[in-house]
């Protein structure tokens, strides 16, 4: 991977990608990708035009655009349910479907999206399928049925899609781990740092501001993820609270710390009087944001899903 086309790291894990590709779109940069093989590396580069999003944040609609919103999961069906359209047709666990109507199916996902749209005009046509059964091919006829999501037509046809692509730990040794660590937490410092300034400016949007309510639910999923992912997602919490907590606000450390360069600078501590009306601004200050975050966390729960 190399961020200006000079510099290349190696990407070991699916967060370091996502790590390189929020700042790429924090800086509003290309990204060149090195893409390879278990056997060969570098056999091919991409470079992502990410410089032409509109958005410099790293959110759904980003990932989306730049066509990693959804992991990859090979088409593959599962057991159909028994008096399905799946099972009608004829489909098998195991089967691989290669083309829908024609057109080749890449993943799961496209699979899924194809079905469930063919409903979108009316009663879902019959839909020839190509599939992989035991290194044959085999030709079959599904005809998707049709449920109600709300005002939406869904089309379905009853059999589980998707197969995970196969994962690899990645570990770190120990001192290789604590350089790892420090840096991805300067990094994140920084970034964060980045981030704060360009939404004093407008530059990004207010609702990257989070409050407990998000904190919990994101604790919450990370914990079913496993320990090492739920300590990570702790350690990412630690390092937003401390960065926050450095802010030149009377209130917070950052705010003693100004007040010690000013008495280092004059020789002189800062009147009872000025201290009182920066506290009392500072206050106000941490009060209004976290009146955002937490009004940021209902948004989003009450909002569209």
């Amino acid at each position: 991977m190399s961020r200006d086309g000079a510099q290349w790291q190696d990407i070991r894990s699916a967060s370091d990608l996502n790590w390189e590709l929020a700042q790429a779109v924090s800086r509003g940069e290309p990204l060149t990708l090195a893409l390879g093989t278990e056997a060969s590396r570098g056999e091919r580069t991409v470079t992502l035009p990410i410089e032409e999003l509109k958005s410099r944040e790293l959110d759904a609609a980003a990932m989306r655009a730049i066509g990693l919103g959804r992991g990859f999961n090979e088409p593959v069906v599962g057991a159909p349910k028994a008096g399905g359209p799946a099972a009608k047709a004829g489909l098998q666990a195991g089967d691989r479907v290669l083309s829908v109507d024609g057109r080749p199916i890449a993943d799961a996902a496209g699979l899924i999206d194809l079905i469930r749209a063919s409903a979108a005009a009316g009663d879902p046509p019959p839909m020839a399928w190509r599939v992989e059964r035991a290194g044959q091919v085999v030709q079959l006829e599904v005809q998707p049925a049709v449920r109600l999501e709300g005002e939406a037509r869904i089309a379905y046809v009853d059999v589980a899609v998707g197969k995970k692509a196969p994962t690899v730990l990645v570990r770190y040794g120990f001192v290789e781990g604590i350089e790892a660590g420090f840096t991805r937490t300067w990094e994140m410092s920084v970034m964060t740092f980045k981030l704060l300034a360009k939404m004093l400016v407008g530059q990004a949007s207010l609702k990257n501001l989070s409050g407990p309510l998000t904190i919990a639910e994101y604790a919450g999923e990370t914990a079913q993820m496993g320990l090492a992912v739920f300590i990570g997602f702790l350690a990412i919490v630690s390092t937003s609270i401390g960065v926050l907590n450095l802010l030149p606000l009377p209130v917070l450390d950052g705010g003693h710390l100004m007040y010690y360069l000013f008495e280092a600078v004059t020789g002189r501590p800062l009147s009872e009087q000025w201290l009182g009306r920066l506290q009392r601004a500072g206050l106000v200050l941490v009060l209004l944001m976290m009146s955002l975050a937490l009004y940021n966390d209902v948004a989003r729960h009450l909002g569209p899903h």
